[in-house]
């Protein structure tokens, strides 16, 4: 839990100046890897997503029904999993690269909930941060449109923050039947083409779910080269 969406590398923060620009130099440290520019305005919405910001880093996992597990030889498989509809903030990014767009989409996600909001406060953290990819429909290669998604903690779900970033939307998404795999590593046009034909080999019947439209769950930031993911699959209705 203790490397959700810190990866600081230094695993408790204090609140000061100096830890403040230890940890923008360590994202941009890495973020340079991916070609991508982190701006020093971003220390302070990165700074409150990774310390304690008064008692409230908690982070809200988006609730799901489980409704069944496939394992084999102890492995988990995939999972299928109900999630209800609800408020999300989403930016569509067109970048040259897949993280040039995820990690560029997920900082202005961040300002939104750090503070560039109608309410001017810091939102909270929710889990995961999902990108929707869309495909060819051989599965070879994705699309250059990448859409970053934040679901909104309960709190906000009633009454969503408006975004400053007339870029980022908010909108309600239906209730989904979603199918669901795990997997570690960074995330680039290779591994998830690779991960979306995995699954497809999985499902018994994979044409019960959308073909060319995808999600990629992230439990740890976009930067860094061991992230906690997911694949999702969804159930057409």
């Amino acid at each position: 839990e203790t490397e959700e969406l810190s990866d600081s590398g230094n695993g408790s923060l204090e609140d000061d100046e100096e830890d403040a620009d230890r940890l923008l130099h360590y994202w941009q440290d890495v973020a340079r890897g991916h070609q991508v520019e982190v701006a020093k305005e971003m220390s302070e919405p990165i700074q409150q997503l990774t310390s304690n910001n008064n008692g409230r880093s908690n982070r809200e996992h988006i609730p799901f029904t489980l409704l069944s597990r496939k394992e084999k030889c102890g492995e988990l498989l995939f999972e299928k999993r109900h999630y209800e509809k609800g408020h999300w903030a989403s930016i569509t990014m067109r970048e040259e690269t897949y993280e040039q767009s995820i990690c560029y989409g997920f900082m202005r996600i961040m300002r939104y909930i750090c503070q560039q909001n109608s309410l001017g406060d810091y939102l909270g953290m929710s889990l995961p941060i999902v990108t929707v990819v869309r495909t060819d429909e051989n599965h070879s290669t994705i699309a250059q449109e990448v859409t970053v998604a934040y679901y909104l903690p309960t709190n906000h779900q009633a009454q969503p923050p408006q975004p400053h970033d007339r870029d980022i939307i908010i909108e309600i998404w239906p209730a989904a039947v979603v199918y669901t795999r795990p997997f570690t590593g960074p995330t680039n046009e290779f591994t998830i083409v690779d991960q979306i034909n995995t699954m497809a080999e999985l499902l018994e019947s994979p044409g019960m779910c959308v073909n060319d439209s995808f999600i990629v769950a992230g439990y740890t930031n976009p930067a860094h080269s061991q992230r906690q993911n997911e694949i999702w699959f969804l159930e057409r209705r």
